[in-house]
């Protein structure tokens, strides 16, 4: 990722407006920088007597966002968003208006090879955000049980074929190490038919897996889930962007089954054709919004 202008489309801003409302003095969290579409947008509506602190996973988004947000009132903290509760404590914060966590890969990273994100190229089987932490990709493809594999690819990839792809990784890696994605993408399209009405790629589903494994994202998506009411107003907002179902699934349910919550929108919201037209990647974006409850005596 360079420090020039993004690439990046931030998906549905002008309804994550509407729907966190960013008045003038109010603060703000954007959990998930990325390239920095929304959290310019929430500066702005909170003007100079505002603020957004801004957490990303990946060192290169925050050093790029440097160089782009100008005199906005953004605080960038190079962090994880289950971080949320200590980067708030660190900066006396107190609670806030409103979260946003946009669960989506950004374009910028998928376009970099060397990230591992994309198997449209060739790089290596990173596919971790933050590369100085962590194991890349590639470890756990050499390292785990083919029973070890086949539950990650299921369980994160929703893969149907996943024993299948498993059982060909073994035998690949006794004869030659999986380190690139051309390796994984090849070996996996060589087990999974193309559907002739779906535009997918068969490696799709796996390497989603993965990087839901290496970078724990559920997890994550878990603790700010629960965190989240305890570091809101009463009154204020959380939208989460999620773009598969295991994000959703997660999401609906905690809103819904947490009573610290009040669920604002029955079901996601999605973006209009126009978007999607604009922005292909928008496609399966979905936004749900919840309000803090009242805090009770």
């Amino acid at each position: 990722m360079s420090t020039g202008e993004p690439i990046h489309v931030s998906v549905m801003p002008d309804e994550v407006i509407e729907w966190l409302r960013p008045d003038a003095g109010r603060v703000f969290v954007d959990g998930t920088f990325g390239a920095g579409g929304h959290t310019r947008r929430l500066a702005e509506k909170v003007g100079p007597t505002g603020r957004v602190i801004a957490l990303d996973r990946d060192p290169q988004a925050i050093a790029a966002g440097r160089t782009r947000l100008g005199e906005l009132p953004v605080d960038l903290v190079h962090a994880d968003y289950r971080d949320i509760p200590s980067v708030l404590n660190d900066r006396q914060s107190g609670r806030v208006d409103g979260i946003l966590l946009d669960l989506g890969m950004s374009s910028d990273q998928l376009a970099d090879a060397q990230r591992g994100f994309s198997f449209q190229g060739d790089g290596e089987l990173d596919l971790r955000f933050d590369p100085t932490i962590g194991a890349p990709a590639w470890e756990l493809v050499e390292e785990l049980s083919a029973e070890q594999l086949a539950n990650v690819i299921y369980q994160y990839g929703e893969e149907r074929f996943s024993r299948r792809i498993a059982r060909r990784i073994v035998e690949r890696r006794e004869k030659q190490r999986i380190r690139t994605t051309s390796q994984l993408a090849e070996l996996v399209r060589s087990c999974v038919p193309r559907s002739r009405n779906h535009a997918i790629d068969p490696a799709t589903r796996t390497f989603q897996a993965l990087r839901i494994a290496v970078n724990d994202e559920l997890g994550a998506l878990e603790d700010a889930l629960q965190f989240a009411p305890d570091v809101l107003k009463p009154g204020g907002r959380i939208a989460i962007i999620s773009f598969h179902s295991l994000e959703d699934r997660r999401v609906k349910h905690a809103f819904r089954d947490d009573p610290r919550y009040v669920v604002l929108t029955r079901k996601p919201v999605r973006p209009y054709e126009i978007e999607i037209q604009r922005n292909s990647r928008s496609r399966s974006a979905k936004m749900r919004v919840a309000e803090r409850a009242a805090i009770s005596s």
